[in-house]
């Protein structure tokens, strides 16, 4: 087997293969990186390639000064700045479900560009250890509500953040990484983690989740399921916090709080519609598909429904278009029960 030095000798004379074998083991984590650094699934693949093509096309001059890993995470990250930066993000749409009409919405949500991670993608983007520094569990680190909540920090704050409190680099590393000072690194650092507890959903005094695939995660998930099937609200309403939280991006309207969730529900399950879930995983959080069902006997798939957990008890649920639904491995359609 090729050493380390031979494989790099020879991806700089041009062999594509010996590149490939290279960044095979960090393509993942960039793709995670970028998926922080952009909020959106779709995005996160485009700055993925772009990644790599400007790694391949760069790689004559890789001078070996910082490692690969570093070196990769540096125009990833520069990649998405300039993404943030140049990028029209996807416009809010207007509420389309026919024949409901939703209550008036606790407020409008300003990251109507989210979209889901499938966790299917997460294995081997963990490996690297991360640094002393870093603030934030792995599952945290890659929930919706983090990384909505990264999304309203500004380009170059959102990028020391991830990059110091998220993946551990130390700070030379990071002012590296974007052409800056350690001085400015730090302030940058010290303002996002300000902007980023301003902009965190309340929390104190909630349970933490329960573990993922865990006996009680299961327990919740299936009642869940079971309710929600069956149109039952009075059930779903007795899984939900207080302070339960409901986000529909590209649609900006959000609803907060036990009461006015319900009625959303209602009018969701209003007029005989009725759904089938398939259950997978979203950001490390359980997820399902959700499928309307037809008067001709086929289920056909709607969203995405993603839960956040707090106890017993359901704190969020974050529904997404079908075009998340393939990224599942999820079917467009299924045959009736």
């Amino acid at each position: 087997m090729a050493s380390l030095d031979d494989q790099v000798s020879k991806a700089q004379a041009g062999d594509g293969e010996a590149f490939r074998q290279l960044i095979a083991p960090y393509r993942r984590e960039i793709r995670l990186h970028c998926y922080r650094m952009l909020g959106s699934f779709q995005d996160a693949e485009d700055a993925l390639q772009d990644t790599l093509l400007s790694a391949w096309q760069g790689f004559p001059g890789f001078a070996r000064r910082a490692s690969l890993r570093s070196w990769l995470y540096r125009i990833a990250t520069n990649r998405c700045l300039n993404m943030r930066r140049t990028a029209s993000r996807r416009p809010a749409k207007t509420w389309d479900v026919p024949g409901v009409e939703p209550p008036e919405p606790s407020g409008l949500g300003e990251v109507v560009w989210l979209e889901p991670f499938p966790d299917t993608l997460l294995e081997g983007a963990f490996d690297a250890p991360l640094g002393p520094d870093t603030c934030y569990e792995r599952t945290e680190s890659i929930s919706l509500a983090f990384v909505t909540a990264l999304q309203v920090l500004p380009p170059r704050q959102l990028a020391v953040l991830i990059l110091r409190d998220v993946l551990g680099f130390d700070a030379r590393e990071v002012a590296e990484m974007l052409d800056s000072t350690v001085e400015s690194a730090n302030s940058a650092l010290k303002r996002a983690r300000g902007g980023l507890q301003r902009r965190a959903r309340p929390s104190a005094g909630r349970e933490p989740p329960p573990a993922g695939n865990s006996v009680q995660e299961k327990a919740i998930v299936a009642k869940f399921v079971r309710a929600y099937e069956a149109a039952d609200l009075d059930t779903l309403v007795t899984l939900l916090t207080d302070d339960v939280f409901i986000s529909m991006p590209p649609m900006p309207l959000e609803y907060r709080g036990r009461n006015l969730v319900a009625r959303f529900c209602a009018g969701i399950f209003g007029a005989g519609r009725r759904f089938d879930l398939v259950e997978t995983r979203a950001n490390r959080q359980p997820a399902f598909g959700a499928y309307l069902r037809g008067s001709d006997g086929i289920s056909r798939g709607i969203g995405l429904i993603v839960l956040a957990l707090s106890g017993d008890r359901i704190s969020a649920m974050t529904r997404f278009e079908n075009t998340a639904l393939p990224w599942f491995d999820l079917p467009r359609t299924l045959p009736g029960r």
